[in-house]
C-alpha cells in the first residue's frame, strides 16, 4: 500500500469512527452531520495535503464514509472496534495533532444534539483510553 493509499484509509477509518460516535444512540441527527461537515471544512482539510484517487482532499473521505455507513445503518460498536484495530495496526499515522483533532471532532459530534448521552460518553471514554496506550 502506498503512502497516499494509507492516508486515504486513515481518513476512511476516521469517518467510520465518527459515524460510530454519532450512531451510538442508534440515530444520526442532522446536527451531528452539520458539526462533522463544519470541522472537516474548518480543520481537517487544512491538516495535510493528501488526496484521493480523484484528486480531492483525502479528508473528504471522512464525510463519504460517514454518509455511506449511515445509509447502510451499520452497528456503531462494530465500527468502533474496526477503527480501534486500524489504530493499533497503524499508530504511526496518529500524531498528537491528529489525535487531538479526532477527540475534538468526536466530542463536537457527540455534543451536537442535546448534549452527550450515555452511549456516546462510553465510546468517547473508550476512544480516550485507546489513544493513551
Amino acid at each position: 500500500m502506498t503512502t497516499e493509499e494509507l492516508q486515504v484509509s486513515f481518513y476512511q477509518e476516521i469517518g467510520q469512527l465518527f459515524y460510530a460516535i454519532a450512531a451510538a444512540d442508534k440515530v444520526v441527527r442532522k446536527s451531528e452531520y452539520d458539526a462533522l461537515r463544519k470541522l472537516i471544512k474548518d480543520k481537517w482539510i487544512s491538516m495535510d495535503s493528501y488526496t484521493d484517487a480523484f484528486g480531492a482532499d483525502a479528508a473528504y473521505q471522512i464525510e463519504i464514509v460517514f454518509d455511506w455507513f449511515d445509509y447502510e445503518q451499520l452497528n456503531a460498536q462494530e465500527c468502533f472496534v474496526s477503527f480501534a484495530g486500524f489504530y493499533k495496526g497503524n499508530k504511526e499515522l496518529f500524531s498528537k495533532e491528529r489525535k487531538d483533532l479526532i477527540l475534538k471532532t468526536a466530542h463536537a459530534i457527540a455534543g451536537a444534539f442535546a448534549g452527550k448521552n450515555k452511549s456516546e460518553l462510553i465510546l468517547l471514554s473508550q476512544l480516550t483510553l485507546l489513544f493513551k496506550d
